[in-house]
């Protein structure tokens, strides 16, 4: 049926998710996800939710979230956007603020959808080699350009940028410089304290890796009230209802459980330590990681074979087939006795 697509449809390289295979269960440390459930108040919410509701549509504008986040970040309403997950929170910000006729700048080794939007929009750009320890220079990002991301902790390689790094690249950028904190909760510094400085700064977050919600697909940008309104402008030419019901109720009661939010990220970096330590032991090198992952190369030992050694015992890792990478693996910081069992294979395969 390809005789029917468009030239762009043909043309499209899409992004590939972390494999989600249905032949057997595996340890899942490729995706990212949390090893802990949710906070015990999403159960209650969504237990004691009334299904009749349900026939009616959401609020178009998720008022009592956007408060609920406004509220817990130190901002305002009017500075918070919220979508169906961060990646299409980015995608509005792909097109509401990088199609130029300068180009897109973002590190060559970073998140994958990134270059899929750029293809998608048809927006112009050019990648930004990291250093030789995998460190982005926010120097090199003084140039003509229409836009830059960046993701901060960097996926997949786990370094974070500092506070003051962002606050130089934001005073040398005269257009907007989205800052990707997917992971920032696993002990990166979050830029939300630079927005009421900066009106072209725009911070998007997830719901999917330190609150649990991967399943409910929620995503959320923080800006100045200009920012928002160009995303609102084309998230309602695009869908006006993307938040339902139910996510919006289990997003309030994660966000008002601060406590278990904070235990959770304090247990996963406590495991990332000790993983990050014997994996050093196996002769690994281990790159410093501010996120709820480890980005690990061993010193004699292909990537490839590690992965499909640890596939064909039961435990997925993230591999990634691409240049300056293709020896490093991405393990996601899992259960204590998950990690326990990645580290035991380790070993045998290692010898």
């Amino acid at each position: 049926m390809s005789q029917y697509w468009t030239d762009l449809v043909h043309r499209l390289d899409p992004y590939v998710p972390g494999e989600q295979p249905q032949d057997q269960q595996y340890i899942k440390l490729n995706t990212n996800e949390s090893p802990y459930p949710p906070s015990p108040n999403v159960s209650e919410v969504l237990r004691a939710y009334s299904i009749e509701d349900l026939r009616l549509y959401p609020d178009p504008e998720s008022v009592v979230l956007r408060k609920t986040l406004a509220q817990h970040h130190g901002l305002v309403a009017s500075q918070v956007f919220v979508g169906n997950g961060s990646d299409e929170v980015l995608a509005h910000g792909f097109m509401a603020f990088f199609k130029r006729q300068k180009p897109l700048l973002y590190p060559d080794i970073s998140y994958s959808f990134y270059p899929v939007y750029c293809q998608l929009y048809d927006i112009e750009f050019e990648k930004i080699p990291l250093d030789d320890n995998f460190q982005i220079n926010c120097a090199d990002y003084n140039r003509t350009n229409g836009g830059i991301i960046l993701p901060n902790p960097n996926a997949p390689t786990g370094i974070a940028l500092p506070l003051n790094a962002i606050r130089s690249l934001l005073e040398q950028s005269d257009s907007v410089v989205i800052i990707d904190e997917a992971y920032v909760d696993f002990g990166a510094e979050s830029a939300d304290s630079l927005i009421d400085e900066y009106d072209n700064l725009l911070v998007t977050r997830t719901f999917s890796k330190s609150r649990s919600l991967a399943g409910l697909r929620l995503g959320y940008a923080l800006g100045h009230a200009d920012l928002i309104e160009a995303l609102n402008r084309v998230k309602n030419s695009f869908n006006s209802y993307p938040i339902d019901r139910l996510a919006s109720a289990a997003a309030v009661a994660s966000v008002k459980d601060e406590d278990y939010f904070q235990q959770c990220n304090e247990k996963i970096i406590a495991s990332r330590t000790t993983l990050s330590q014997s994996l050093a032991a196996l002769n690994f090198r281990v790159y410093p990681s501010s996120s709820n992952f480890v980005f690990a190369e061993h010193a004699t030992k292909p990537a490839v074979e590690i992965y499909e050694a640890l596939k064909q015992a039961g435990i997925l890792v993230r591999y990634f087939k691409s240049a300056r990478i293709d020896n490093c693996l991405r393990i996601t910081v899992g259960s204590t006795e998950e990690c326990q069992q990645l580290v035991e294979q380790l070993k045998r395969i290692l010898g």
